[in-house]
């Protein structure tokens, strides 16, 4: 899915816009135990409440695509026969309406899931959206429609504990010291199937997690029973590695300078050109930075190599999440000196008496613990 498919999906899940007309879900307490079975209807609840569970599961569209919100791929051999996906199949088909397809997914969950603080209410909701179709200058015809897209979210929140409070309790008139259990928003979720070419695939599921760096393996696992995709922080970390291995010692200051700033380039023209599609890079695309950088051919030819086997053959890499484009950072023993990233050019490193330098021009005025000095010479 691209980033305008998933905004057409999000702007769904406004109480005057969806579809929904249950909410179903359970509340799971400490000792994996359903305390509570839910099977509400969405129209005979307070306007309030209705919001706030909509706003729960419009939650598992939200983040950025390839971080927060990752592509789950079914193998044919999956769709054709699997249990995984003949439970989500189950789930789809039924439009959440068979108890007993809820609860067999409610338990698989419950068997793998591994959640900080135990508690939590796992919701689900079908949404069924006569896609609209879309003229030749992009705009939608809202009395025209080809396709009809069966989908539902499923969203994992958990409960906090608040402090120990006195409250007002009418019928005894009385008041009691409790604590209150809160909803926090959802720590991971999915969409099945996707809306991809804004039509249902059912080779993928879109999962969210709101850690990036904690994607819930054992959820991906359990649930989809496919390999579970390598997290942002993972991405960052290889892609680091990978480098530092294959230039060995051709990684010096000014090339990693140059592949954060085209990277960071490559981010900002994609951000101001509005193009709805993830931006990604091969690592052939990768490795013809490092030969702008200066990095001779036989090293990146190495760096290509490595990244296939740590990446895959062919594998789309994120330059978000690659680096952190809003830093620039340099780190010794002693000290730390960071600029923003398009004052990087400025970092010069140089060698003055054998001793190695980290240089910054200091051109305009200097602070010192926020007071302004002078430099000793002036």
């Amino acid at each position: 899915m691209n980033l305008k498919e998933v905004s057409e999906l999000r702007r769904r899940w406004r109480p005057e816009k969806n579809a929904v007309s249950h909410i179903y879900g359970c509340f799971v307490n400490a000792n994996r135990e359903i305390v509570a079975d839910l099977d509400e209807s969405l129209g005979r609840m307070p306007q309030e409440e209705a919001e706030r569970y909509l706003g729960l599961l419009k939650k598992v569209l939200s983040g950025t695509l390839g971080k927060n919100l990752i592509d789950i791929v079914f193998s044919t051999q999956q769709v054709m026969d699997s249990e995984e996906h003949r439970l989500l199949t189950g789930l789809r088909s039924s439009e959440l309406k068979d108890k007993t397809v809820r609860q067999a997914f409610y338990q698989k969950v419950i068997e793998h899931l591994e959640m900080e603080g135990d508690s939590y209410l796992l919701l689900l909701a079908h949404d069924t959206y006569d896609v609209p179709r879309r003229g030749r200058d992009g705009e939608e015809q809202e009395d025209a429609s080809e396709e009809v897209f069966s989908y539902f979210l499923c969203c994992v929140c958990p409960l906090k504990l608040g402090k120990p409070e006195l409250n007002y309790y009418p019928g005894d008139n009385e008041f009691h010291c409790a604590v209150s259990q809160t909803v926090a928003p959802p720590e991971l979720g999915f969409l099945f199937p996707t809306f991809d070419d804004r039509a249902a695939n059912i080779y993928n599921a879109l999962f969210y997690s709101r850690k990036p760096e904690e994607l819930h393996q054992e959820f991906i696992d359990a649930v989809f029973h496919t390999a579970p995709p390598m997290s942002a922080v993972e991405q960052r970390e290889t892609f680091q590695s990978v480098l530092a291995e294959a230039l060995e010692e051709d990684f010096n200051v000014e090339v990693a300078q140059g592949v954060h700033e085209q990277l960071t380039d490559r981010i900002v023209q994609h951000k101001e050109s509005r193009d709805p599609e993830p931006l990604a890079l091969s690592a052939r695309e990768v490795g013809i930075i490092l030969q702008d950088c200066g990095v001779v051919q036989e090293r990146v030819e190495e760096f290509q190599k490595r990244c296939e086997e740590q990446f895959g053959p062919g594998a789309a890499l994120s330059p978000a999440n690659l680096i952190d484009a809003g830093r620039f950072e340099l780190k010794t023993a002693q000290a730390t000196v960071s600029v923003t990233p398009e004052n990087s050019y400025l970092v010069e490193t140089r060698i003055i008496d054998g001793k190695k330098y980290i240089l910054v021009p200091a051109e305009e005025a200097v602070e010192v613990n926020g007071l302004a000095v002078r430099f000793a010479a002036e």
